[in-house]
């Protein structure tokens, strides 16, 4: 088999959830991504473009158009990331990206953000049944991931936060949605968002760490 045919055969059956290669794969792809954003390493990027381009394979094979157009904002993201980790950022005396809170003001656009996106993408998704079967879920999830990607693109805190609410989502529908992989995965993505929170809490509030702007 090739190309998508091949990516979204069945890889195992395990208690009964049917695991797509796609959806694994992707995944798999989507973890090491985390694992380089908490070491704020400018390497997430293009390891969040590779699940990103393997996921919509997933997505579109369960009908989850939500799903598919989430994945194709995810690529566009990670491109300006790569960018914006590569180019104007402040790095940290060991290479790595200097990270820090929110402003206020930055605070506020990316919760306005947030919650206009979730409204205007859940009515379009009510508006048109057939791009999501879960349409507030699919919004929600859909936001969420961007502004968490923005917030990281920016070295921000809060990066983890948003992607923690995102989990709390994520989790049942992707379950719901039969990719079990990806529910899994998610529920690893809460323990290793936790982590992630952890380390780049206690950089931003050590100034000796993160040196001089580039």
């Amino acid at each position: 088999m090739s190309g998508p045919s091949w990516l979204n055969s069945e890889a195992f059956t395990v208690f009964g959830q049917h695991i797509m290669w796609s959806d694994m794969i992707g995944n798999i792809l989507g973890l090491i991504a985390l694992v380089l954003g908490r070491r704020r390493s400018v390497w997430t990027w293009p390891a969040q473009l590779a699940a990103g381009a393997i996921l919509v394979a997933a997505y579109a094979s369960v009908q989850l158009s939500g799903g598919v157009g989430k994945q194709l904002l995810v690529i566009v993201v990670a491109v300006w990331g790569w960018h914006q980790w590569t180019r104007g950022r402040r790095h940290a005396n060991d290479g790595s990206v200097a990270v820090r809170f929110a402003t206020g003001r930055e605070r506020g656009a990316l919760a306005a953000g947030a919650i206009g996106g979730t409204l205007a993408v859940g009515g379009l998704f009510t508006l048109y049944p057939s791009l999501s079967w879960s349409p507030w879920a699919d919004a929600y999830i859909f936001v969420g991931t961007l502004v968490a990607m923005i917030a990281q693109a920016r070295g921000l805190v809060e990066f983890w936060f948003a992607w923690l609410l995102v989990d709390l989502v994520g989790v049942p529908l992707a379950f719901s949605s039969g990719l079990a992989f990806s529910g899994l995965v998610y529920v690893v993505y809460f323990a290793l968002v936790l982590w992630g929170l952890r380390d780049w809490w206690l950089r931003s509030r050590t100034p000796a760490l993160e040196g001089a702007p580039a």
